[in-house]
């Protein structure tokens, strides 16, 4: 059996049968691994190693990513289009939970939450919030509607601050939870 080196695996895998396939044409045998997945210079092809990783030849790999492009960039377009009529419907909310001294700087953030990557997800996550603690809600209660909206870090730190700024008792919550 052929003696094969070991190749550091590094780059996306195109970068890594590139490389693979320039070691071929120098006539040295070596391998990789690639997500769980070994390669062989020897045997090597653009496509059976898309195959072998993906479950698709590059082609169709391609094309699914160029798709998922192209559907996300619509979805995105669509949503931006829809900003104005949502930015009516989020004041409208905050004015039925917020007390009357928050609605202007509400008013004044909800379109740039919206335009946000989050695409205001974090507005609704506040109002649930704010509505417990402005209902008589214990810290526990609206410590516990924050944990299963399922937050990432960056989306945990962002509702806890407007939950801080839109509650008369955001300022508590903020300490609880830190």
């Amino acid at each position: 059996m052929a003696e094969y080196l070991k190749m550091e695996s590094w780059g996306d895998l195109e970068t890594m049968v590139n490389k693979l396939l320039s070691y071929r044409n120098k006539g040295v045998l070596v391998y990789t691994n690639f997500n769980d997945t070994t390669l062989y210079s020897d045997t090597v092809t653009m496509d059976n190693a898309y195959l072998k990783v993906t479950g698709k030849t590059k082609a169709e790999f391609d094309k699914a990513q160029q798709d998922w492009r192209d559907n996300y960039d619509r979805e995105e377009r669509e949503f931006k289009e829809q900003i104005p009529k949502l930015t009516e419907e989020w004041k409208k909310k905050g004015r039925e939970i917020l007390t009357e001294d928050k609605w202007n700087y509400w008013d004044e953030i909800v379109p740039t939450r919206l335009d946000d990557l989050y695409h205001g997800m974090e507005l609704g996550n506040c109002l649930d919030i704010v509505k417990i603690l402005n209902n008589g809600g214990s810290l526990e209660e609206a410590k516990q509607e924050m944990e299963k909206q399922g937050h990432s870090g960056m989306s945990w730190g962002l509702v806890r601050l407007m939950v801080k700024e839109f509650c008369e008792r955001g300022e508590e919550f903020a300490e609880y939870i830190k």
